[in-house]
């Protein structure tokens, strides 16, 4: 019965002890060998690849997307449904330790929260091999490497509480973005219809808004969930909203005048 207790950690000094020992998570060598794979193949895989010719991978693209759509919606069920059920607080949720079924269906959700951003390395991967180079952005593989550094800190120390928040919107919005990846692979006869990829970008910059704005209100209310994980989130959003706020900016706004009739 002692396991099904509650502890509050609001400044954890200690790892969650749920999930130190899940795959990926329990070793400090994960994160360093995992990014230094992710950087050696954006240095050096474009060298290799412009060789040959690009490759189309339609089949695989499709496949990945796809299956990331389902996983991120899974995601994005899971930590809504469970959080429902423990009347988590969206404004302010402070941390708990509780082996709790309805707990522990929200870590196992930031878990593959977690799995999610090692699986988006792909896109990356899909970028060099079909020698997409104006997608291969530093944007991109900022994004990328750095999301998978927050995501093993949260899951590895934060597996709770006002977590799920920015998780769920982050995983609906990859829903969106998948969907639209797959979709854009079938050909001509579907792309005619993806008129809304300039809302993709603008549904990034509405996601870093919501999030920026909602660890400024934490900071404000002063919310047990942890000063320094709120600070850090809140502090990570901006550099997105300028980046993507600028490529919005270059790739859409001066599209639009240079559309316009002379």
């Amino acid at each position: 019965m002692a396991n099904l207790g509650i502890s509050f950690h609001p400044f954890p000094d200690q790892p969650d002890e749920r999930t130190r020992n899940w795959p990926l998570v329990d070793s400090f060598w994960t994160v360093p060998v995992l990014l230094a794979l992710y950087i050696l193949m954006v240095r050096y895989a474009p060298k290799w690849t412009t060789r040959h010719k690009p490759l189309q991978l339609r089949a695989p693209l499709f496949c990945h997307s796809l299956a990331m759509v389902f996983l991120n919606g899974y995601i994005c069920l899971e930590l809504y449904a469970a959080s429902r059920d423990l009347d988590y607080n969206f404004g302010c949720q402070p941390c708990r330790v509780s082996f709790d079924p309805h707990e522990m269906r929200l870590t196992k959700a930031f878990w593959w929260f977690y799995i999610s951003k090692i699986l988006e390395f792909a896109d990356t991967a899909f970028f060099i091999l079909r020698q997409k180079w104006s997608q291969l952005s530093f944007l991109h593989v900022y994004h990328h490497s750095t999301m998978f550094v927050f995501c093993w800190i949260l899951i590895k120390w934060m597996p709770t509480g006002s977590t799920y928040v920015p998780a769920m919107i982050n995983s609906f919005v990859h829903i969106v973005m998948y969907s639209y990846y797959a979709l854009s692979v079938l050909g001509p006869r579907v792309q005619k219809f993806l008129w809304w990829k300039r809302y993709l970008t603008g549904l990034q910059l509405v996601q870093f808004t919501i999030i920026f704005f909602w660890t400024l209100q934490m900071l404000i209310r002063g919310c047990g969930y942890g000063t320094w994980i709120t600070l850090s989130m809140g502090i990570y959003s901006l550099p997105f909203l300028f980046m993507f706020g600028k490529f919005y900016m270059q790739k859409y706004r001066v599209s639009a005048v240079a559309k316009k009739p002379v």
